[in-house]
């Protein structure tokens, strides 16, 4: 009976004791916590005294902040820094000679950062920012803190065109300084945090810009708006315009009123124009503009710009067996019969003129509402009186195979 009263006598002595050894023991393993260089921590600032600031991060130990990283603060950064504040920091060293833990806070804001432009890139968000530096392969923007690379060939049209006005006997390099200040749209591409590599383009991001604008266009453009827009490029079937976010296409059938065998001879790459948009295919992102149609149709004029025995220069566009097509003004074509080609009788228009020939014509006859214009070559020179103009009106130009 004895032993067992000493036996729960020793027990209830000897709890008290053992419990608190054990919370000793789990304060100092949680104050003995180790902490590595590149660890991100959250700490409290709990006292300040000049450039000396203890942060408690959770340590048995002092947490300081880097001096060296204080010394490049503004005033404004520092003034920040009070006693209370909560902040987020980068363990810089584990410990120092006097045993501190040394924080950075630009670390810390660092990969907070890289982390970000991670989840930008993810997202595929498209982010302006200006050009704060350049070396010899492209130029320079932040994110946040981190420095990131537009290589050159990942810069826009637009941008390589300032490039190039800027390059000086082939030094490329010191012309991308024409871009330093200038804020560009942009995308990242690449993030490798172990490389310390961030890439960016604006190529990507006029891509996304484009396809916005685009979108918004096709959604307010209405068939028969007149737009104003830029030739943006030239190609065989056409020519297309930027009309401010999306491209819309000239056909070649619809750049002028009379024929067109190439689209550079009625327009070139960035010159302005007005446009009246002629179909919109939403599901197929596609406009249809036309370039003629802004214009008065110069058949409907024809009777009011030119007369029977006028004189005018044309050019020859194209032979057939019957005669040679010549084009007014770049607009009204008429026709040369083989018969008024020379006085001398030919076997084909050929033996007296050639396409692009520019020659000196006579007009002969006039039909406004047939779209019919009579020319004569060999009656350039001669002195033209009503009497001969009433005997042309009676005369047949053998062009009734032709739509012109």
């Amino acid at each position: 009976m004895e032993d067992r009263q000493d036996f729960e006598s020793q027990q209830e002595g000897g709890a008290p004791e053992a419990t608190m050894n054990f919370a000793d023991m789990l304060e100092e393993s949680f104050a003995n916590k180790g902490f590595h260089r590149g660890e991100i921590v959250e700490g409290v600032i709990v006292s300040r005294d000049g450039d000396d600031i203890q942060v408690d991060i959770g340590a048995k130990g002092d947490a300081v902040i880097s001096r060296r990283e204080l010394e490049h603060m503004s005033e404004a950064e520092l003034s920040e820094l009070k006693v209370g504040a909560s902040l987020v920091a980068y363990v810089l060293q584990p410990e120092d000679e006097f045993g501190n833990i040394v924080l950075s806070l630009r670390r810390a804001q660092m990969e907070k950062d890289w982390q970000e432009a991670k989840e930008l890139m993810e997202a595929g968000t498209v982010l302006e920012r200006q050009i704060v530096g350049f070396n010899k392969g492209g130029v320079i923007a932040r994110v946040g803190k981190v420095r990131g690379f537009i290589p050159a060939s990942q810069l826009s049209a637009e941008s390589r065109q300032i490039v190039n006005a800027a390059t000086t006997e082939g030094n490329e390099e010191s012309a991308f300084a024409a871009l330093v200040d200038k804020t560009l749209h942009l995308k990242i591409i690449e993030v490798d945090r172990k490389r310390n590599r961030l890439i960016l383009s604006e190529r990507e991001a006029m891509k996304d810009t484009r396809r916005m604008r685009k979108e918004s266009l096709l959604s307010e453009l209405q068939v028969g708006d007149a737009r104003h827009g830029v030739v943006s490029s030239l190609c065989s079937f056409g020519a297309f315009v930027d009309l401010g976010g999306a491209d819309g296409l000239i056909h070649i059938s619809e750049l002028s009123w009379g024929r067109v065998s190439d689209p550079a001879e009625v327009v070139h790459v960035g010159e302005e124009v007005d446009v009246e948009v002629l179909r919109i295919d939403r599901e197929r992102n596609r406009i249809a503009l036309s370039l003629k149609r802004l214009r008065p149709e110069p058949w409907t004029q024809v009777e009011e710009k030119y007369y029977v025995g006028q004189l005018v220069e044309g050019t020859i566009t194209k032979l057939t067996d019957f005669g040679a097509f010549a084009r007014l003004d770049n607009d009204i074509e008429g026709l040369v019969h083989i018969s008024e080609l020379s006085e001398e009788r030919i076997n084909h228009p050929k033996d007296v003129v050639k396409e692009g020939d520019v020659v000196t014509l006579r007009v002969i006859r006039i039909d406004g509402a047939r779209r019919r214009l009579g020319l004569s070559k060999r009656r350039a020179q001669e002195v033209y009186d009503d009497a001969e103009a009433d005997d042309s009106a009676d005369y047949d130009d053998g062009s009734e195979e032709d739509d012109k």
